[in-house]
């Protein structure tokens, strides 16, 4: 299993690094306060990208992770991605 570790840069972006046995990689995501009421309501910002990575990392590998995106773009490859989002973090 990833290890994800995410941490605020400043302003809306966040800082992401996945570990896995094989190594490891690093990320740029831009999430703004609209976006976290769009996609989880009540949710830490940290909490939502975390469980955003573990979405993607189930459907590819950490590698083909863009290295810099803004968070919505995850709706525009994987169309799911909202309505799954708020479902595993309503949990």
């Amino acid at each position: 299993m990833a290890e994800i570790q995410v941490s605020a840069e400043g302003g809306d972006v966040y800082h992401v690094r996945v570990t896995e046995a094989d190594g490891s990689s690093e990320h740029h995501v831009t999430a703004t306060a609209q976006d976290i009421e769009r996609f989880s309501p009540g949710t830490d910002t940290e909490g939502l990208i975390e469980e955003s990575f573990r979405f993607l990392l189930e459907r590819e590998p950490k590698e083909s992770i863009l290295g810099r995106f803004e968070l919505p773009v995850i709706a525009r490859y994987f169309p799911e991605y909202p309505k799954e989002i708020r479902r595993r973090l309503a949990r």
